[in-house]
Parts: C-alpha cells; sequence; structure tokens
C-alpha cells in the first residue's frame, strides 16, 4: 500500500476534496508540463501484463511532435486528499504511463495509457543474446536499462538480488526474459519467477521485483461491514487452479537435473487440500476417508534454478498463486487511492466474520469518493 500521511488518512473517512492531476513529458520524465484532467480512470490489475493502465481526457493540451504523441509521450496521474483542516492537498501516484492511443477532442486529448512494462515489452531483442552467469541485481539493471534508461529498480524483502543466474539464452522477448518467459526447448528463463517473484512497475513508475504475495502477508486496510457493499463472486473457474507443484531446474546443457521438489496444499480446512502426501502415499485418502481430495498437478522447470532451495522457494510461490481463486469477492468501499494490487485486505463479509483477501484489482475513476476491488482468497471448509 503507498504511505498516506496520516492527515490524508483520517481524511478519507470525512467529506473530503479528492482533486486530480496529470503531467506530461516527451523527454523520458527529466521535464514535466502540467495538465488539466477531465474524465480519468485508473486500472490497477495484478493479473495484467501492465499492472497500471488508465484512460483520461487531458484539457488544453497541445498534440504531435511538440505534443501528447504516442511515440515519446509519458504521462503521470495523481489522486489528491484535502481534509477540512489541511492546507494544501496531499497528492498520491495513480500511475506512470506512456501514451498508447490519442484522440483528439473538442476540449483537448482522450489518451489510452499503459503502464511502463510496455516500453520493456516493446523494446525486443535485435538478436538472441546470452546473460550470465550474474547476480540477478546484476542482469535485471542491462535488461530494463536498455529500454528505459535510469529506471530505478526497487527490490522488496523476500526476494534475493544477489541470486546467482545461471547463463541463459533470450531469444526475443525482453519482459518475458525479465517476468517468465521460456526459452527454444520450452525450459522457462524468466528471472522473477525464478526468484519465487514477480515483476512490475508500481504507480510511482519504480521498476519492482517483489515476492508473491500471500494471505500470511500483513494486512494493510480493514473494511469494517456496512463500510463496504459486498458481494460474493457469481462464476468460478478451475482455470490456472493447481493443488500440487512439481519444479525442477534444467538449463538443458546436460547438466544434471536440480530436483524435482514437490510442494502442495497441506491445509486440512482448505478445499484444494491434496491429502497428507500425494506424492509418497497417494493413496492416503482413500484410506483414511477423505473423499473430497483432489489432487490438480502442475509443473514448473526453469534453466535459472541450480539448487534445491531455489525450486522449493519457487514452488511454494507457484503454489500459493494457483490456490487463491477458489473464492473471490468484489466490494465497493470509500476510495482509497494507496491501495495497491497484491495487498492483503480483511474484509467483514457479515457482522463477526472476517476474511483475508489478496487485492487482484481496484479500479477507480480520479476525484471519485468509492471504488470497486476485487480479491481472491482461498476457500476453507466449513466445519
Amino acid at each position: 500500500m503507498l504511505k498516506l500521511s496520516p492527515r490524508a488518512e483520517d481524511a478519507l473517512h470525512t467529506a473530503a476534496r479528492r482533486p486530480k492531476r496529470a503531467e506530461w513529458s516527451n523527454d523520458g520524465g527529466v521535464t514535466w508540463t502540467p495538465a488539466k484532467v477531465g474524465a480519468a480512470r485508473v486500472a490497477p490489475d495484478r493479473t495484467a501484463e501492465c499492472r497500471y493502465s488508465a484512460s483520461c481526457e487531458l484539457l488544453d493540451v497541445p498534440i504531435g511532435r511538440h505534443g501528447l504523441n504516442t511515440v515519446a509521450t509519458q504521462v503521470r496521474l495523481f489522486q489528491g486528499i484535502q481534509g477540512p483542516r489541511m492546507d494544501a492537498p496531499f497528492w498520491v501516484p495513480a500511475g506512470w504511463y506512456v501514451a498508447d492511443r490519442i484522440r483528439r477532442t473538442r476540449l483537448g486529448a482522450a489518451a489510452e495509457l499503459l503502464g511502463l512494462e510496455d516500453v520493456i515489452r516493446s523494446a525486443s531483442f535485435t538478436r538472441a543474446r546470452n546473460f550470465g552467469p550474474a547476480s540477478a541485481s546484476a542482469i535485471v539493471p542491462i535488461l530494463a536499462g536498455e529500454a528505459l534508461p535510469a529506471t530505478p529498480i526497487a527490490w522488496r524483502a523476500g526476494v534475493n538480488p544477489n541470486r546467482r543466474i545461471p547463463k541463459f539464452l533470450a531469444a526475443e522477448d525482453r519482459w518475458q526474459a525479465l517476468s517468465s518467459g521460456t526459452d527454444s526447448a520450452g525450459a522457462q528463463t524468466g528471472i522473477a519467477a525464478a526468484l519465487g517473484g514477480e515483476i512490475y512497475v508500481d504507480a510511482q513508475g519504480v521498476l519492482t521485483i517483489g515476492p508473491v504475495p500471500t494471505l500470511d502477508d500483513p494486512v494493510v486496510w480493514r473494511v469494517p461491514h456496512g463500510a463496504a457493499l459486498v458481494q460474493a463472486a457469481e462464476e468460478q473457474t478451475a482455470e490456472g487452479l493447481a493443488n500440487v507443484w512439481r519444479v525442477a531446474g534444467d538449463g538443458g546443457d546436460g547438466k544434471p537435473t536440480i530436483g524435482p521438489v514437490w510442494v502442495w496444499d497441506d491445509d486440512p480446512t482448505s478445499l484444494t487440500y491434496a491429502g497428507p502426501d500425494p506424492i509418497r502415499d497417494p493413496l492416503a485418502p482413500q484410506r483414511l476417508g477423505l473423499s473430497g481430495v483432489r489432487v490438480r498437478v502442475a509443473r514448473y522447470t526453469s534453466a535459472l534454478i541450480s539448487t534445491v532451495d531455489e525450486a522449493y522457494t519457487v514452488g511454494r510461490a507457484k503454489l500459493a498463486d494457483s490456490l487463491g481463486i477458489q473464492a473471490s469477492l468484489s466490494f465497493t468501499s470509500l476510495c482509497h487511492p494507496g491501495l495497491e494490487p497484491g495487498d492483503v485486505v480483511e474484509v467483514e463479509i457479515e457482522p463477526d466474520r472476517w476474511e483475508r483477501h489478496i487485492v487482484d484489482s481496484c479500479p477507480y475513476d480520479l476525484g471519485a469518493a468509492s471504488m470497486t476491488c476485487t480479491t481472491r482468497t482461498t476457500a476453507r471448509r466449513l466445519t
């Protein structure tokens, strides 16, 4: 969650003013030109390749070589909070973008915006290249900096930037080499995935490598009953669901394979419980009368995994990300512009019944007093 000042935090629950602000740049963010904002909608979404996207109308702005264009223009949006006794608004970043589509309007320009990930994924390699062996913190700035010069990089606790990355071949896609791509043999080569993490550009334009969020992460926001309109998901899908992961390291170079190792959902209270030991004792559910156990297996092999410990780290991250889709929730509440995808919130579904959820998306209109969040959690058996 983006940090708000104490006064701004308090103002969220009052009749606060919510001004909005935008600025644009054609020199990579060295200088910025302010712009008035009309209607604007921000769509943070952890499931999208560009974590932040937006649409907005910028008023009284030029279009073309020296104005807004889809070649060089970058846009920053901000949501303000100004309580009754605040002299000035507290400004919360609402994304750093590139212009994907621009249309002239009577009052200025309507722009469709994508996060800075789009710059990296558009900068494909001109030829296949080898990277490593080196630490992740040495390779990532090269891959990112060639596309976004001087881009700031943040390593969040839970991933190891000093992890040694074996030599690997990146054929074409720069973003996939950073995130979760594959080589010509089908082995995974994404650096962030091999660290058991994920990579994205946050609301402040910082390229961030962090761990996959889990329900054990600290709760950043509690939504009491009556403060939000809660609605359970009307549609569920088993797509992407896995409660057993097989993870191995194989560079395809003739060296011994690392692993495989197995991780699974071992929580008997979970609907996705895979049994006591689905690998060494697959008949245990039958023997113990656990008729509701169903095993769903997924596999992950990466050329960048070089130890058993690394394989377990990746396996636990994959498991956490593939279990939390069984019960989803959408709720409409007061607009908290500091909320980010991946944050863990606690929602009072009904009086005295609290549930932890991971935020997948939290879109909102700049200047609006409410927002709608889509979340997920691991379903529990009723006892």
